[in-house]
């Protein structure tokens, strides 16, 4: 779905609303706050007068404006993923994001080596946090949790709870799985809005069946291994309901049972039921890995004010870090942008 496509979306959105001021909960954005951060990080080589990269921090910023000018929502959330998140996952699979060491992600001469660029990795994000605070917008972080569990529960409570319309920011296809005529996915690297429609045209299933195919195929950049000599081509060819029904796991073992002579495909699938079944709960936000206590932190979030926008700290920080013209007319962006966000009703 491109942006044309997407404000008609929005339009409809609009109009379904009964009170002629939106409410607050009505149109949701939702950012995965590293995501967006490393894609910055990596794409912008740009320093201040001082010689320190300013390109992760200043860039995350203007794709935060850029998002919310495009999407015109009620209410906008920044999740971050806490500290240690990944032990619940790899208490299941050790391995989990085991490829993911210390390595460069940039290939510019801003950094020395691989230390001073991690240390500068997380010099920024610490200051975006400290901006986030000055706007008036909602971040969390919660220690031990991904943000993939954050956003899979925080969009799951919004539409349940305020019927709203999420807008998931991630480049990560974990997030396709969510997919419904309430979440829809924005995949900046694609600048592809992912609705139903747009999943089972792209990847040939329904979004409710992509965690199977994850599931079955494995993730590279999760170190999640797949089933030996089972392909994208041969995933459909072997197990074509995927396009047409809704399956669950069991589904999958069940046909190949029936089928395990047919293909040495089936049989591993029975065989390696155990693992397979480990790779399902990792990879599954339906039942993201986050405790009752977790989830009423993202209760609580959901109902307590906006930050109040602090344009006169925002401003001063953004000159202590000489960030210059990264945001052009930075104090008419500030009232342009976020002022609005002040505006919708409880």
């Amino acid at each position: 779905m491109k942006h044309k496509e997407l404000f008609s979306l929005l339009d409809s959105v609009q109009e379904g609303q009964e009170s002629p001021t939106p409410n607050k909960h009505d149109k949701v954005l939702i950012l995965d706050g590293l995501n967006l951060f490393f894609r910055n990080f990596a794409m912008m080589n740009m320093v201040n007068p001082d010689g320190v990269h300013i390109g992760g921090l200043g860039g995350f910023f203007r794709s935060l404006g850029a998002m919310i000018r495009q999407t015109n929502p009620t209410s906008v959330y920044v999740v971050f993923d806490g500290a240690g998140s990944t032990v619940n996952r790899k208490n299941l699979i050790s391995e989990y994001k085991g490829t993911r060491n210390l390595q460069r992600i940039t290939n510019w001469d801003a950094f020395d080596n691989i230390e001073e660029e991690h240390d500068s990795k997380i010099d920024q994000i610490v200051r975006i946090i400290q901006y986030l605070k000055l706007l008036p917008v909602k971040t969390t972080i919660l220690d031990k949790v991904e943000a993939d569990d954050i956003i899979a529960v925080l969009a799951e409570k919004l539409v349940e709870k305020h019927n709203s319309t999420c807008f998931i920011v991630s480049s990560d296809k974990d997030f396709l799985q969510l997919v419904t005529d309430k979440i829809i996915v924005y995949r900046p690297m694609e600048k592809e809005y992912y609705t139903p429609k747009v999943v089972e045209e792209k990847f040939g299933l329904l979004p409710h069946n992509f965690i199977l195919h994850k599931t079955l195929l494995g993730d590279n950049s999760d170190n999640i291994k797949g089933i030996k000599g089972l392909g994208e081509k041969g995933l459909f060819k072997k197990f074509p309901e995927l396009k047409t029904k809704e399956l669950e796991l069991q589904d999958i073992f069940d046909i190949s049972a029936r089928k395990f002579k047919d293909h040495i495909v089936y049989s591993r699938i029975i065989q390696d039921q155990s693992r397979i079944e480990t790779n399902y709960k990792v990879m599954d936000l339906s039942t993201p890995l986050i405790d009752e206590q977790g989830k009423e932190h993202i209760n609580r979030l959901i109902d307590e004010e906006l930050p109040e926008l602090n344009s006169d700290l925002f401003v001063t920080l953004y000159n202590e870090d000489k960030l210059g013209g990264m945001i052009r007319n930075l104090e008419y962006w500030l009232r342009d942008i976020f002022e609005p966000l002040k505006l919708y009703s409880e």
